[in-house]
């Protein structure tokens, strides 16, 4: 116990736990509706995107955060026109978008000087890196999305399960469209510090898949989610430092295992049935 209180007093371990809590719970809120509506790998392909941002920013000598969040919400606001307009389904324009950033990235890399720390922290993640600025974006992230299901709470509920039943009550659709997609962006911009660009899709996939398993409605959905999100998250940032593991890797970890005993438990439970 004495270990845990000493951990928890260093600066670098408050930052983690206060920016890691908020971008899991973000993360998690956002997650349930992107999995629902079949956009779940919006994370991955946003944190590729963010990579490439990233190596930009690395080139031209920027802030990271100033480069990266506008070139993703960007990305972001491209994928959701061309699913709409074009008639593309959401993972092809994805993939498309993605696989076409990360070529992108790795050209800028190789043309400057290679794979530098803040690169490589923001790929594979770092705890040690994430600053001040990082932890009051993500509480004031998490405060807005909070709101936001507070208030519309209904409308998200009917544009997640029926987008054309939403359209004739009125209900401006693209709007909530691209507000989740903005959001979206930002939670993978400040949550690559902790998890990295190739991890930071497990925060948005793993807890609504796992709360999918235990819950069918949409309000236990989301606070499960985001309770195991959370859970998930504490467990992972300590085994990490005890086990001299990756962060990221650790936090995926334990999401894992949990979709693992989740997956037992709603089998045994549906049989019982």
């Amino acid at each position: 116990m004495e270990e845990i209180i000493e951990l928890i007093s260093e600066t670098f371990m408050q930052r983690a736990l206060i920016c890691g809590i908020a971008i899991s719970l973000c993360a998690a809120l956002i997650g349930v509706i992107l999995v629902l509506k079949k956009y779940s790998m919006i994370g991955h392909g946003l944190g590729e995107v963010g990579f490439a941002a990233l190596t930009l920013a690395a080139a031209l000598g920027l802030p990271p955060l100033y480069v990266s969040i506008p070139i993703v919400i960007v990305a972001t606001i491209i994928i959701m026109i061309i699913s709409q307009k074009k008639g593309e389904s959401g993972d092809v324009t994805i993939a498309l978008i993605s696989t076409g950033a990360l070529a992108v990235g790795m050209i800028i890399t190789s043309m400057t000087k290679g794979f530098s720390i803040d690169v490589c922290n923001y790929m594979f993640g770092s705890i040690l890196s994430i600053t001040q600025m990082d932890v009051i974006f993500s509480v004031v992230l998490s405060i807005i999305l909070i709101v936001v299901y507070m208030l519309f709470y209904n409308r998200l509920f009917l544009i997640t399960y029926d987008e054309k039943f939403a359209k004739t009550t009125g209900i401006n659709v693209t709007f909530y469209q691209f507000l989740i997609a903005f959001i979206t962006a930002l939670v993978v911009v400040i949550g690559m510090r902790m998890m990295g660009s190739l991890l930071i899709s497990s925060l948005i996939v793993f807890p609504a898949i796992i709360s999918r398993k235990l819950t069918n409605s949409f309000k236990g959905l989301i606070v499960m989610s985001a309770v195991i999100s959370v859970i998930c998250f504490l467990i992972g940032i300590f085994a990490s430092y005890y086990l001299k593991l990756p962060s990221g890797a650790s936090i995926v970890g334990v999401n894992v295992i949990m979709l693992g005993i989740s997956s037992i438990y709603s089998k045994f439970l549906y049989k019982g049935e």
